[in-house]
């Protein structure tokens, strides 16, 4: 009879008990994914950054009578602000009307109106927008009415909407601690899920994934607010500005933010779920099956019996970890386009693959990065080394990931290898690779830890948690003060000693490891926000704003001190160019003659000639002049073919100083370079 009693065994009783917990994943899942296809919807090819198409009137052009506004069209949608765009006298008085506007609601243009009346002259056009990838990017040209004319400008008035430098920072920081706050959150839930599920239990894990969750919260609200004064320039009293605020969300990355807090919400119920499931103990076996284990200890069947029912008490919770992170993963993507849907990914070349390879790299991040903070209180918890070496095969997973993703978005970013030097985005990436690996050594040194805790058994084994007694008298709150800090200090003074029961030495030795590994993170976290900050070296010649070495895949030698010219003669200026391209013009020299090289109108020649000194043809130029000291440009010049390799243009240089010339060249679809030269006018 007791055997007959073992088929009655209620599997699917459990089962059905549990039944409700699969579904409400699935309803979070469909939920998380359309949020997802909302995101990734809007994300379509574009540029990587907005750059000038055209103007009307024509930069470098003589009309005969005044204008009544002046238009800009650019390669993609941009954001203005009430000064985007100003229009400047001969004597740098301002002559628009303010308050630019799209043209016919055509989110790529930019129109502002004229004062009647204006006399002949040269009028300088200085503007500032902001591309869909969230980055500024600005530039001037020049327009005459009637006849050039000589021209002195203010370099106050042709400065660029700068964000104020407390809005800056506080931007940011924002942006880092939402990058951190990521990695926590997503990070520790993998750790609990895929390597640890009993930490679900422990009140410290509990704390790390509340504090992730509230400082994501935190700072996406933040960068929200601070996103409009950040862009326009003024001080950190407009954060609470709602005008600034609807303007936000109209953008881009608006609406990214928008979707991280709606997603925010959702992340709340998993977490309630997560600790909810996992944080209550498997059901034993049960207990008649247990009185009589000596009685059929020989009972092969009976012993087959009692495995079964361990399986069945256990797989309500093996059901939630499988339903959980299914969960989970869906909602971490979608976190991740978040970020990804808004930044250098969505724009650029190759969309279609650096948006998912963006997620990848993001998610690889948050489980190696948030596993280092997960894994830093389990080894105080005294887990043993079969969670660290679960967590040691999940990093090394994510480092692989992280590989591979990070080589993809360096070659995608940066175009060529004179650029890791060239721009401000190589630098910083120099920098992000030499953290990483630290970050790497350090783990080596963790894994050399992990051996040796591996070789000792006594402290391989999980350490089990013991129920630390209250102090005699703490039942009660004692209404004697010095009595009552007495008991405060006992309580913390047990629950002290009952954390570091676990830290043995080695135990403590991969604790001291994996906290310098975390410490790196932080850095590699703020140079990651910096970089998401720069624009890609790949287009960083287009949107320069300084005369200085920072093309795309520049191979050319720095700039050299700046020839004199003398006033009524012709300049010849030669830039050595290396796209490091295979084709027959993917090395030599551009030539660049300017007639008369004083301020005005002045003929320009470019002619491009390859390493045989044969001329030679590419796909594409472009010849620009900025006048750093007086942050003026990039003028660019409106070329016409003359035949192979050579081109002629007007440039309009209004003021004197030391000009930078750069030409754009770009020899087939991936290989291109900017070399730069200096010289004076006057």
């Amino acid at each position: 009879m007791e055997k007959a009693a073992h088929p009655r065994i209620a599997h699917p009783r459990i089962t059905r008990r549990r039944r409700a917990v699969p579904r409400r994943v699935v309803a979070a899942i469909g939920l998380l994914g359309a949020l997802l296809a909302l995101m990734l919807a809007g994300a379509g090819p574009a540029s990587a950054h907005a750059t000038l198409d055209s103007t009307d009137p024509a930069q470098n052009s003589v009309v005969a009578t005044a204008p009544q506004a002046v238009t800009l069209t650019f390669s993609e949608t941009v954001s203005l602000s009430s000064d985007s765009v100003r229009v400047l006298d001969p004597a740098g008085k301002p002559v628009d009307t303010g308050n630019p506007a799209h043209a016919d609601g055509k989110g790529d243009t930019a129109r502002v109106g004229l004062n009647s009346g204006l006399a002949n002259g040269t009028y300088t056009v200085a503007w500032r927008a902001v591309s869909e990838d969230s980055h500024p990017v600005g530039g001037a040209f020049t327009f005459s009415i009637g006849a050039p004319s000589d021209t002195s400008v203010s370099a106050t008035a042709l400065q660029g909407a700068k964000a104020d430098t407390l809005v800056a920072a506080l931007y940011g920081t924002g942006r880092t601690v939402a990058y951190a706050a990521f990695a926590l959150l997503a990070g520790v839930a993998a750790f609990v899920l895929v390597c640890w599920p009993a930490g679900a239990t422990r009140r410290p894990v509990q704390r790390l994934l509340m504090t992730g969750w509230t400082a994501l919260l935190a700072s996406t609200v933040a960068v929200l607010m601070l996103r409009g004064p950040y862009e326009r320039g003024t001080g950190v009293g407009q954060a609470l500005d709602l005008s600034l605020v609807r303007a936000t969300l109209d953008e881009r990355i608006g609406t990214a933010l928008a979707a991280r807090l709606l997603l925010l919400a959702a992340a709340g119920i998993f977490l309630s779920l997560l600790v909810g499931q996992l944080g209550q103990p498997p059901k034993p076996a049960p207990a008649a099956a247990a009185a009589d284990e000596d009685a059929e200890a020989a009972d092969a069947e009976a012993a087959e019996l009692r495995a079964l029912e361990q399986r069945a008490a256990e797989r309500p919770q093996r059901e939630a970890r499988l339903g959980l992170g299914v969960a989970g993963l869906v909602l971490s993507v979608a976190l991740s386009a978040t970020w990804v849907g808004a930044d250098h990914a969505s724009v650029g070349i190759q969309v279609w693959l650096a948006l998912p390879f963006g997620i990848l790299h993001l998610i690889a991040m948050a489980l190696w990065l948030g596993g280092l903070a997960s894994l830093l209180v389990a080894l105080r918890e005294g887990v043993g080394a079969e969670v660290v070496d679960r967590f040691s095969k999940v990093a090394f997973g994510s480092v692989a990931v992280l590989a591979a993703t990070g080589i993809y978005q360096s070659w995608r970013g940066l175009g060529s290898w004179g650029a890791l030097t060239g721009t401000e985005y190589g630098k910083l990436l120099l920098v992000k690779s030499g953290c990483v690996v630290v970050m790497l050594g350090v783990a080596w040194i963790s894994r050399s830890w992990l051996a040796r805790l591996r070789s000792a058994p006594a402290e391989a084994a999980e350490v089990e948690r013991a129920e630390v007694p209250e102090p005699v008298g703490a039942a009660a709150r004692s209404e004697d003060p010095v009595r009552q800090a007495q008991l405060d200090r006992q309580r913390a003074a047990a629950a002290s000693a009952g954390r570091e029961r676990g830290l043995t030495p080695t135990r403590a030795g991969l604790r001291r490891s994996v906290l310098v590994e975390a410490l790196v993170a932080v850095a590699v976290l703020v140079v990651t926000t910096m970089l998401t900050n720069s624009p890609p070296g790949r287009v960083a010649g287009e949107i320069r704003a300084a005369g200085t070495t920072a093309g795309a895949g520049n191979a050319a030698p720095a700039a050299t001190a700046a020839p004199q010219t003398e006033p009524g003669r012709a300049v010849e200026l030669k830039l050595p160019y290396d796209t490091k391209g295979r084709t027959p013009n993917a090395k030599g020299t551009a030539t660049v003659t300017l007639n008369p090289a004083r301020t005005g109108p002045n003929e320009v020649k470019l002619a491009l000639d390859g390493a045989d000194g044969k001329p030679v043809d590419v796909p594409e130029v472009q010849l620009a002049f900025t006048l750093p000291d007086r942050d003026l440009g990039p003028l660019p010049v409106a070329l016409t073919p003359e035949g192979t390799g050579r081109w002629s243009g007007t440039a309009q240089l209004p003021l004197t100083g030391t000009w930078v010339v750069s030409v754009q060249i770009r020899s087939s679809d991936i290989d291109q370079t900017t070399p730069t030269q200096q010289f004076k006018i006057g």
